[in-house]
C-alpha cells in the first residue's frame, strides 16, 4: 500500500473543495494527524479514512485503489475512454487504445488493469478482426485472471460473459448465447449490490433478443418486462425505448398487433424525447404497414 499516494490525494481533494486541514479534521481527528496523513507519515485507521472520504465527497474504496495502483487517475481515464468506445461501438479506436497501453507498466504489472485490456482485446478481435476463436480465448483469459470461484463472479466477470454472449449471438449460436446469459444472470443474482445498474438491464435485454431468435416469445416477453420494471425502479432510461420496442416486436411476431402497437407507441415516445429520429421514422413506417394490412383484410 502506497501511503504517500493516499495522503497526496487527500490533500489534493481537500484543496479542491476549499477546506483547511483544521476544517477537514473537525470531529474526525486532530489537525496534526491530517498533516501527517497528507505527508504519508502515518496511515489513518479505516474508520478515520471513511469519515475523511465522506467529508471529501468520495467513496472510501477510491483511497484504497489509489494506495494499490499508482497513477490511478490515468488508469481510470483509459478505462473511461474504453467504455466510450464500447458504448459508441468505435472498435477501431478501442483497438488503438489497447495497443497504446499494452506495454505500459501500469497495465502489465497490475493484474486487474491487465485484465481490462485483455477484455477489450477480446471485443475488438471479433468486431475488427472477425476472429471468433481468438476473441473467445481472450475473454476466457480475462475471466481466468480474476480472483474468483465458480460460485461467485463480480460485475467485471459478468461483463466478460455479456461480451461472450454478444459474440455468440452475432454468430447465430443462439443456444450458446442464451446459456452464457443465463450463467451471467445466475451470478448477478448472487451479488448484494450493483454499482453499474445497466448490467441487469443489458442482461435482460440480450436474453430477450436471443429468446426471440429461438422463437420463445413468451420467455422474451418475460425478460423485457423484468428489464422495464428494473429501469423504472432504478429511475434510468438506458435501453428503456429499445425494451418497449422489442416487447412490441414479440407481440407483432405473434400477430397481436393491438399489444404490439401499445408498446411500440411507448417506445416511439421515448425515442422522440431522446431525439432518435431514425427510430421514430422506422416505427411510423411500421404503423403504416399495419394499417395497410388491416385495410386489405
Amino acid at each position: 500500500m502506497d501511503f504517500s499516494a493516499v495522503g497526496k490525494k487527500i490533500k489534493e481533494l481537500r484543496k479542491q473543495i476549499g477546506l483547511s486541514q483544521e476544517e477537514l479534521a473537525e470531529g474526525i481527528c486532530t489537525q496534526a494527524q491530517i498533516s501527517k496523513i497528507e505527508k504519508g507519515v502515518v496511515y489513518p485507521y479505516a474508520t478515520t479514512l471513511y469519515l475523511i472520504s465522506k467529508r471529501l465527497g468520495v467513496d472510501v474504496n477510491y483511497f484504497f485503489d489509489i494506495g494499490m495502483t499508482p497513477r490511478l487517475d490515468y488508469v481510470q481515464e483509459v478505462s473511461h475512454q474504453l467504455k466510450i468506445a464500447r458504448r459508441t461501438m468505435n472498435y477501431q479506436e478501442m483497438k488503438e487504445i489497447v495497443k497504446a497501453e499494452e506495454n505500459n507498466p501500469l497495465f502489465t504489472q497490475n493484474k486487474q488493469n491487465h485484465q481490462l485490456l485483455v477484455w477489450h482485446k477480446g471485443i475488438y478481435e471479433y468486431m475488427v478482426n472477425h476472429d471468433i476463436d481468438k476473441a473467445i480465448q481472450y475473454l476466457e483469459e480475462a475471466i481466468s485472471l480474476s480472483d474468483i470461484t465458480d460460485k461467485m463472479y463480480s460485475e467485471r466477470e459478468i461483463e466478460y460473459l455479456l461480451s461472450m454472449g454478444v459474440i455468440y449471438f452475432e454468430e447465430r449460436l443462439y443456444e450458446k448465447a442464451l446459456c452464457t446469459y443465463k450463467l451471467a444472470l445466475t451470478h448477478m443474482n448472487h451479488l448484494p449490490y450493483l454499482n453499474d445498474k445497466t448490467i441487469k438491464t443489458r442482461l435482460f435485454y440480450n436474453s430477450s433478443r436471443v429468446s426471440t431468435r429461438l422463437e420463445d416469445y413468451e420467455a422474451s416477453i418475460i425478460y423485457c418486462t423484468k428489464a422495464i420494471k428494473w429501469c423504472l425502479e432504478e429511475d434510468h432510461l438506458y435501453l428503456l425505448a429499445e425494451l418497449h420496442y422489442h416487447l412490441g416486436y414479440n407481440y407483432e411476431l405473434q400477430n397481436n398487433y393491438k399489444q404490439a402497437k401499445k408498446y411500440m407507441e411507448r417506445a416511439r415516445l421515448i425515442f422522440d424525447l431522446q431525439k432518435q429520429n431514425r427510430f421514430v421514422t422506422f416505427i411510423d413506417e411500421k404503423f403504416k404497414v399495419w394499417e395497410a394490412l388491416v385495410e386489405t383484410n
